[in-house]
């Protein structure tokens, strides 16, 4: 799990960085945050998750953890609100909870 949420760190903190100084990403955080969230939720779960309800609850936490963390970057660099920080990370969660239930859904047969 800690791999897949440096990865998705790494992911976030680049958008938010790019962001900072691009207006059109930007404008994106929130698709594209959500898409890095529910990506790595499906990579993780198609590693690891050995049931559908740990599909779930994984994807939740990688996609969650790895959004907040960039959320936070961006919130400390003036580019969004503290608001964000609650909706973007429940939203990312969420996505991540999607890609976990699709990931694990995508598993070799045993």
């Amino acid at each position: 799990m800690t791999k897949w949420i440096g990865i998705g760190t790494v992911l976030q903190t680049a958008m938010v960085a790019v962001g900072h100084w691009v207006t059109g990403v930007a404008d994106l955080f929130g698709p594209l945050g959500m898409l890095i969230s529910l990506i790595v939720g499906l990579l993780w779960a198609k590693g690891e998750a050995d049931s559908f309800g740990a599909g779930a609850m994984g994807g939740a936490v990688v996609g969650g953890v790895c959004a907040f963390i960039g959320i936070v970057i961006s919130f400390l660099l003036g580019d969004v609100t503290a608001l964000i920080l609650l909706l973007g990370t429940l939203s990312s969660a969420v996505a991540g909870v999607i890609g976990g239930l699709i990931g694990y859904k995508l598993r070799p047969a045993a």
